[in-house]
């Protein structure tokens, strides 16, 4: 008799750049946002000149590429003549660092208000999902904006408020993936073995329950651009000379017919940015959620 060896299963990572890879706009997304990182990362090395540098005798430059423009200026100047390129590779800085940040602070807390609501008794259960359901009451972008008010406008404040308002996204996504996975065998084992509380949260079930918060993470990394963005623009985000892409659109607004590669830019930047990132969540989602799954 010949032996037949056992087919060798991939290893998790392998398995998950499977179903990734199958989706190609995925992966378009996924090296469009490498790629952008890694200008944001090296934008003080890349950049041709100072984002904040004013050249007065350059205001208003078309695109070095349009008839009248200057080839030192590619993307050409804004009315204060500072070049456009510079800003927006600077720009990708300040929209990657929001984005990192807002998700770090709405996941960190709206997980655990979501496992605490998962584990606690069911009136502090309730309690905690109405007020989960106010807050997503109110329009996201209007209750940042309220909040923004309140804080004061700069980028950190705008910041903890589009973390704010994103965080019920997580606690109810937590919370209903915690409530999926306590009826199962290998959580009533981890009681009877002893596991205390703690370990139960953090150990036993919240590992099982990182799938979709990976999804999520994604969406609200692009929702936290496009917020802190459309803040920028209504002068409730970051303030000027700042070179983030919102607060550029926002100075730019009153020349948009003299001038389009002004407004054109800064709004092409967010929407690929964004765009991208979505992608990369869809194939986020293909991979990870094992109902979409083909053997």
């Amino acid at each position: 008799m010949t032996d037949t060896a056992a087919p060798v299963r991939p290893s998790p990572l392998a398995e998950f750049w499977r179903y990734f890879s199958e989706n190609r706009g995925a992966v378009i997304g996924f090296w469009v946002v490498v790629t952008l990182l890694a200008i944001a990362v090296l934008a003080p090395l890349i950049a041709p000149y100072d984002p904040a540098l004013q050249m007065r005798d350059k205001t208003l430059l078309p695109p070095g590429w349009v008839s009248g423009g200057d080839w030192s200026h590619l993307l050409g100047t804004d009315p204060l003549g500072r070049d456009i390129l510079s800003r927006l590779i600077h720009g990708a800085r300040f929209s990657f660092f929001i984005g990192f940040i807002v998700v770090g602070i709405a996941a960190s807390g709206g997980i655990l208000i979501g496992l605490i609501a998962g584990f606690a008794p069911r009136w502090l259960d309730t309690v905690i999902m109405r007020i989960m359901d106010i807050i997503l009451a109110f329009p996201s972008l209007l209750l940042a904006l309220v909040l923004v008010a309140i804080l004061g406008p700069s980028l950190i404040n705008a910041m903890i408020a589009i973390a704010l308002v994103l965080q019920p996204h997580y606690v109810r996504l937590t919370r209903a993936a915690v409530m999926n996975e306590l009826p199962k065998d290998y959580v009533t084992s981890a009681r009877v073995a002893g596991a205390g509380l703690i370990r139960l949260m953090f150990v036993t079930v919240l590992p099982n329950c990182l799938a979709p918060l990976i999804v999520q993470s994604a969406l609200a990394f692009s929702n936290a651009i496009l917020d802190a963005a459309a803040l920028g623009f209504l002068g409730m985000g970051a303030q000027p000379p700042t070179p983030e892409w919102g607060t550029m659109l926002a100075e730019a607004r009153e020349f948009i017919l003299r001038a389009w590669w002004v407004v054109t830019f800064p709004g092409l930047a967010i929407l690929i940015t964004v765009l991208a990132i979505n992608l990369m969540g869809d194939g986020l989602r293909d991979a990870l959620d094992p109902r979409l799954k083909r053997s």
